[in-house]
């Protein structure tokens, strides 16, 4: 499926910025059988005095800029045109729950991709005893890894309200789980530690989300979303898997990837600081638009 992608960002300040540094991961990614960027441009305005674009630890694609001198705004554009591949439906050959500790254990490499990293407690996700003690309860003996993930995921989509006005980017994964409402950051985060606590290598992704208008309606310009999903490692055979907790179904072609990591301070879209007085508004604005549509 191919998709022309369209991200506008803007951030008002109260008062002028004399300096700030931001870090950005809001290209598409280019994974190999997954997902191509056919094309992309990253415009920022004002021009920053210092721009680099470098891969981080994950692979993904960070731009990190700088400004020197007083700026009342800051914006970003993406335009991107990206083919996402479909993934044919797999037989469930994933590791038994019993047996996924051991796998891990064979996996030798520590490179971006190996489960090790996505075990233990991480910047936004820890592992809380009430939010295991949830993932237990899906479970069941003889369950495949893969099982497990499905199950989690659809008990949370059942358990916890999408809620836009509950949390903010700062909510603890165990907070929004205590008042069972959040938004797909808080669900996603949930998920990650509920599969950690079963011994399942969880982590995060963010990316843009295809959306349907309601029947009959047009499509409305800039009303699309980023968005943020969970990927699990359920064994040797079957790798890595991406489930969606907030529309309870695994990650298909409207589903477009950016950032891979382990929790949301991994890959958050912008990233920054800025010296200025008083408080900034934002405005966003997303398209995700196929090709045969546009």
């Amino acid at each position: 499926m191919l998709y022309d992608i369209g991200l506008r960002m803007t951030y008002t300040y109260d008062s002028p910025a004399d300096a700030a540094r931001h870090l950005l991961r809001v290209m598409p990614a280019n994974l190999a059988g997954e997902q191509r960027l056919v094309s992309g441009h990253l415009d920022i305005r004002p021009m920053p005095d210092e721009r680099s674009d470098r891969p981080d630890f994950f692979g993904n694609r960070a731009v990190e800029v700088a400004y020197r001198s007083a700026h009342e705004e800051f914006e970003f554009r993406v335009r991107a045109r990206v083919e996402r591949l479909a993934r044919a439906p797999e037989f469930d050959i994933s590791a038994s729950l019993a047996r996924l500790a051991q796998e891990i254990a064979t996996h030798r490499s520590i490179d971006a991709d190996a489960p090790h990293h996505f075990l233990g407690p991480s910047s936004r996700v820890r592992l809380a005893p009430a939010i295991t003690g949830y993932g237990r309860d899906q479970v069941r003996p003889g369950m495949s890894s893969l099982e497990a993930v499905r199950a989690v995921g659809l008990a949370l989509h059942r358990d916890i309200r999408f809620d836009p006005e509950a949390t903010t980017v700062d909510t603890p994964a165990e907070e929004a789980f205590a008042n069972r409402h959040g938004v797909c950051q808080d669900i996603s985060h949930i998920m990650i530690a509920g599969l950690r606590g079963l011994g399942v290598p969880a982590g995060y992704v963010s990316g843009y989300l295809r959306t349907t208008p309601p029947k009959g309606r047009p499509r409305l310009e800039g009303a699309d979303a980023m968005h943020a999903w969970v990927r699990a490692w359920c064994g040797v055979d079957t790798g890595w898997v991406e489930f969606d907790p907030t529309n309870a179904l695994m990650v298909g072609s409207g589903h477009l990837v950016v950032a891979r990591g382990r929790d949301y301070a991994d890959v958050a879209p912008v990233k920054g600081i800025s010296r200025t007085a008083g408080s900034q508004t934002t405005d966003q604005q997303v398209d995700v638009v196929p090709v045969d549509e546009a």
